[in-house]
């Protein structure tokens, strides 16, 4: 009677046992389907999900119900949201409406109390009835360990995001992208051959017959130490040996080009192309501790052939009207549409599009200066054109108007008064001809054809001076614009005295500071609570004032407080972290999030078509899951940058 007892026991247990598995196995491919649809876990191996799938459980939060929170310690678990909505909130006692960041269904939490082993700093609460997948500390250290992709994310969040979503841009421009070089390579992997090179008293004939039978463009004079001493070219050909019919048998280094621009190997490959397009250099000379590495052409540059950056600026350079200048001008936003199908990263973008209008800007002062009666006068040499804003930031994106200044020196015997009288009508056309060229007059007159921003190096320190002293409402907002200056065409080192000056006196005013702080925190980022963005009576967002600015304004106020002189966004976060303490991840963290957002604003404004005003107004709605959900995680990282501003300065 035991033994058949046994038998049936064994039979419902095996029964169980099986049907158990048909369950885990319908289970896992629910489960399956709703992680495909969310990064990370779309990215990881079967096998990696399947093992933390089996170690998941489901937990249900009524809505209002705290989640996690400081006070229970070390985050002990991993959280995925399946459905609902979670609230982070800065106190238990905060009422939902007070939230400061929603999460949704595929988002997870609190991935840096985890990887830290501390308690979380905000109390996350079910904003709605709310479930969530849930995976023991133990094993989501583990699952770290098994699954790169998991650990590239949880350690790289924002960061693996963006790279996800600049694959899809590059696929959504162009399916050829991925057969053209990237314009992130070292120059050291652009070298195809080593260079042609000869000894500096090498004949010209000897020079072009080795040329000649190598089949190159270029040969390099070296020393002994292999020390590029200069570079001859095959239009150098035609301008310095054949049309001059010189005597071949002198030697080759007497006719070379030896003003040398030269870059590292690990240099990037849009640094290389960014000098052939500021000088309308054919080749870039690689060189390292001193000794001639490589060369690389713009042949080399493959990707940049296509977009033909050094013809554009050639065409800049040679300009001898404004129409040209305005076609020039069209060609610039065809490059930027090309290199955004090449997966050109944003801040390289952004770089590119800054120096084709410095160039162009360049020009039209250059053409209007050659016209006026200004030309032969000596006081033409002590003025400097300033870039502001986003111009002055390498920031620009293709919708930009003018927020430009003159800056001048006093010659002996003249007043600032007399030099701007005889100034303004020369730079009332150059801002004039600007507009023609497709960069729209300041709304605001921030120009340099306004008498108020034409002024003697003298004038300027004054303004800043009241501006930094009394801290007006006016004043904070002129120093948003006026504080990103940099020199653009002329007397340089006029805008570089200002510079240092105003670093000094700014990095010692810290009720100034505190006001520009107070200032910036009141445009705070848009993220909703019932919504994910709180948006316009539109349905849309200003990437631009609500998504950029917070970063910009930041990056101003630490930068002034540590007395840090450039004007790049990114750089004066960089170089402000280690002068104030800040770790290097958020840092990292917050200029990914810049550089999303910037992403967003050249896509808008690449797909608006024809003559239509651009704008930086986006429908978050339009946007795709992906991209809507690294918007959010952006502007939280704007959020965190404002919370450590605050901090900075006990607001």
């Amino acid at each position: 009677m035991f033994v058949k007892y046994g038998v049936v026991l064994r039979s419902i247990i095996n029964r169980v046992a099986s049907h158990r598995v048909k369950v885990l196995s319908a289970i896992h491919a629910s489960q399956l389907i709703f992680f495909a649809a969310h990064v990370p876990f779309s990215r990881m191996e079967q096998g990696h999900l399947l093992w933390m799938l089996e170690r998941m459980s489901l937990a249900y939060y009524a809505a209002g119900e705290v989640i996690v929170s400081p006070e229970q310690g070390s985050a002990d678990r991993f959280l995925v949201i399946k459905q609902g909505t979670v609230h982070g909130e800065q106190s238990v006692a905060q009422a939902t409406e007070d939230a400061w960041l929603e999460l949704a269904e595929g988002e997870c939490f609190p991935l840096g109390a985890l990887l830290a082993k501390r308690p979380v700093a905000s109390v996350y609460r079910a904003g709605s009835d709310t479930f969530c997948y849930e995976l023991a500390a133990d094993d989501f250290n583990i699952l770290l360990e098994l699954s790169t992709p998991f650990r590239d994310f949880c350690t790289r969040r924002i960061a693996n995001l963006l790279e996800h979503s600049k694959q899809l841009i590059q696929v959504q421009y162009a399916q050829s992208s991925t057969e053209q070089q990237s314009l992130s390579s070292p120059l050291s992997a652009l070298i195809r051959r080593a260079p042609v090179t000869c000894a500096p008293d090498t004949s010209v004939r000897e020079a072009l017959e080795l040329m000649h039978s190598s089949r190159v463009g270029s040969i390099v004079a070296v020393d002994r130490q292999q020390r590029p001493l200069g570079i001859l070219t095959l239009p150098d050909v035609l301008e310095r040996i054949a049309l001059p019919q010189i005597d071949l048998g002198q030697p080759v280094l007497g006719i070379m080009t030896t003003q040398l621009t030269t870059l590292p190997p690990q240099a990037l490959a849009h640094e290389a192309a960014l000098v052939m397009a500021r000088h309308g250099f054919r080749h870039v000379l690689v060189v390292e501790d001193g000794r001639l590495a490589g060369l690389v052409s713009e042949k080399d540059l493959f990707a940049l052939q296509r977009v033909g950056l050094r013809q554009i600026g050639s065409n800049i350079r040679h300009a001898d009207s404004m129409a040209v200048l305005q076609h020039a001008a069209a060609d610039i936003r065809r490059m930027a549409h090309s290199m955004m199908a090449q997966g050109v990263a944003p801040e390289q973008l952004t770089q590119f599009i800054s120096t084709f209008n410095d160039l162009l800007t360049v020009r039209v002062i250059e053409l209007e200066c050659a016209a006026s009666d200004l030309r032969d006068t000596p006081l033409l040499t002590g003025v400097c054109w300033l870039a502001l804003g986003s111009e002055g930031r390498y920031e620009q994106t293709l919708n930009t108007d003018q927020d430009n200044a003159l800056i001048f020196a006093v010659p002996q015997g003249m007043s600032a008064d007399q030099v701007r009288s005889q100034l303004l009508p020369l730079v009332a056309r150059i801002n004039a001809s600007l507009a023609s060229c497709g960069f729209p007059l300041c709304e605001g007159n921030v120009m340099a054809s306004n008498p108020r921003w034409c002024l003697s190096l003298e004038e300027w320190k004054q303004i800043f001076s009241g501006w930094i002293m009394h801290g007006t409402p006016e004043a904070l907002l002129h120093a948003t614009i006026f504080f990103d200056f940099r020199a653009l065409h002329g007397a340089q080192h006029l805008a570089e005295d200002l510079r240092a000056w105003l670093s000094r006196v700014a990095s010692d005013n810290t009720r100034f500071l505190h006001q520009m702080a107070e200032n910036a925190l009141r445009n705070r980022p848009p993220l909703g609570v019932v919504r994910d963005f709180v948006l316009d009576h539109e349905h849309t967002l200003d990437l631009k004032v609500s998504g950029i600015t917070p970063f910009v304004d930041a990056a101003r106020i630490f930068s002034l407080a540590a007395g840090v002189t450039h004007t790049s966004t990114i750089q004066r976060l960089r170089s402000s972290a280690a002068r104030l303490n800040i770790h290097a991840a958020e840092i990292d963290a917050w200029i990914d999030a810049l550089l999303f957002i910037q992403v967003l604003r050249l896509r808008h404004h690449d797909e608006i078509s024809g003559n239509a005003e651009l704008d930086n107004l986006v429908d978050p709605e339009r946007l795709n899951e992906l991209d809507r959900r690294i918007l959010k995680e952006a502007f939280r990282q704007a959020r965190k940058l404002q919370a450590r501003l605050a901090l900075e300065y006990h607001l």
